[in-house]
């Protein structure tokens, strides 16, 4: 009976050094969409009132919690009665990576830029318009941030299943389990702390030390560049998250640059440092072109689809 025990606790330390190991792995393939989901998350409950910043926050929270509920035992039966789905789900949530990431960079470049100002300001005078009913407005947002992060979070669950597809039940209901917790209180915990960053500045600010003074100053004028910094670390990542799950799914592609970047290491002085840089370039480069024709693609569909529509 000891040797039994013995037996089964071996076992059950074996499975947590599994899912402690595949965890850490799918945290880095997921890093990039958790960074996207952090940034999105931060700019959506922005634009409130200052005391209404951390109910919105924790309310989208709890609603992140729904998703996952949902998410995760969704994913495990994917995995238990249509394994063979695992991969073109993949492949899928890939796409949207890129194709998300490549329709933000050509909403900034291209789109009408006084359009946006115009919502913007009509944004503002509605939060000042004691008339509006700013309660419609905060459960609005809330609405909205939660349907990102259903978005968002079956992507970052679809990626973590993909590197545990193959390992057995406890360890992929473990690492599911534990990228959804690290996923939701790592997120809303720092979008709580970003949305507060402008208020801890100002309460500093304001104090008689002048070194904790500089230092409230400091983080109001670094607060808004952090906001612009996270957007651009997030949709570079979607281009590396996304070009990487599509090179990785196709067998050649990802045997050409695997060579490529033995080739590339192997130039004497700089070889190092092109072998580590090859294999993201690479993915860089396919994520922007895969994201490029997938939004083409959408903007044709929806042009054809709304001729029709015109002619009546």
């Amino acid at each position: 009976m000891a040797s039994s025990l013995l037996a089964l606790l071996d076992d059950i330390a074996t499975v947590l050094d599994d899912v402690a190991a595949m965890t850490k792995v799918a945290t880095r393939k997921t890093a990039g969409v958790l960074g996207d989901d952090l940034a999105l998350n931060a700019e959506q409950v922005s634009g409130v009132r200052a005391d209404r910043e951390l109910p919105v926050v924790w309310a989208v929270a709890k609603g992140s919690v729904r998703n996952k509920l949902i998410l995760v035992p969704a994913a495990l039966a994917i995995s238990a009665f249509l394994p063979w789905l695992v991969t073109p789900l993949l492949m899928l949530g890939g796409l949207f990576l890129c194709y998300e990431g490549f329709e933000k960079v050509w909403h900034k470049f291209f789109h009408n830029r006084h359009a946006d100002a115009a919502e913007r300001a009509a944004h503002v005078e509605a939060v000042r318009d004691e008339s509006v009913d700013l309660l419609a407005l905060e459960q609005q947002k809330i609405k909205g941030a939660i349907r990102t992060d259903f978005i968002l979070s079956a992507e970052i669950i679809v990626i973590a299943l993909g590197t545990v597809a193959d390992r057995g039940f406890a360890v992929q209901l473990g690492v599911l389990v534990g990228i959804a917790a690290i996923m939701t209180i790592g997120v809303y915990g720092l979008v709580a702390g970003i949305v507060k960053l402008d208020d801890a500045g100002l309460y500093l600010s304001r104090k008689a030390n002048a070194a904790l003074a500089a230092f409230g100053r400091g983080i109001l004028y670094a607060a808004p560049w952090l906001m612009k910094g996270l957007a651009i670390a997030g949709t570079a990542a979607m281009f590396l998250v996304g070009g990487g799950i599509l090179t990785h799914g196709v067998h050649a592609v990802d045997e050409w640059i695997r060579d490529a970047a033995v080739d590339a290491a192997a130039i004497p002085g700089i070889g190092e440092v092109l072998g580590a840089v090859t294999p993201m370039l690479s993915n860089a480069v396919v994520g922007i072109v895969a994201g490029g024709l997938v939004v083409a693609a959408v903007t044709l569909f929806k042009r054809l689809r709304g001729k029709p529509a015109a002619a009546h």
